[in-house]
């Protein structure tokens, strides 16, 4: 794992919070969790923009923050799903929040992106 030269400080809560869940997936692989969606090549499907690398080094980080835990089943083939942690479900609340806030004004930011996109055809 990349161990950082510089160290990090945490004198703000959104620096821990960003540490926690501020990789460009882990809110999504968070959210699809809550919602049943626990094995990896099912979450492959339901993120498809993420590369299986990032999508399995952002795991691995929210298992090592302890928001996630990995289950491997010994049956063969291999199964193995993850759930979320106590820790994990404190989360919840911040998440669903971010998709609520997401879906509400998508549309908004989804005419500011047009509207510049004129700006820079000028």
């Amino acid at each position: 794992m990349y161990i950082p030269k510089i160290e990090k400080h945490y004198d703000c809560g959104i620096k821990v919070t960003m540490d926690i869940i501020g990789g460009k997936w882990k809110p999504c692989i968070i959210n699809n969790i809550y919602k049943g969606i626990k094995r990896p090549s099912d979450l492959q499907r339901a993120i498809p923009y993420a590369s299986r690398r990032s999508l399995n080094t952002q795991l691995s980080e929210l298992i090592e923050h302890g928001v996630i835990q990995k289950k491997v089943y010994p049956v063969l083939p291999l199964k193995v799903e993850y759930e979320l942690t106590e820790f994990g479900n404190c989360l919840l609340p911040l998440t669903l929040h971010m998709e609520q806030w997401g879906n509400e004004h998508k549309d908004q930011f989804f005419a500011m992106l047009d509207g510049n996109a004129v700006l820079k055809e000028d």
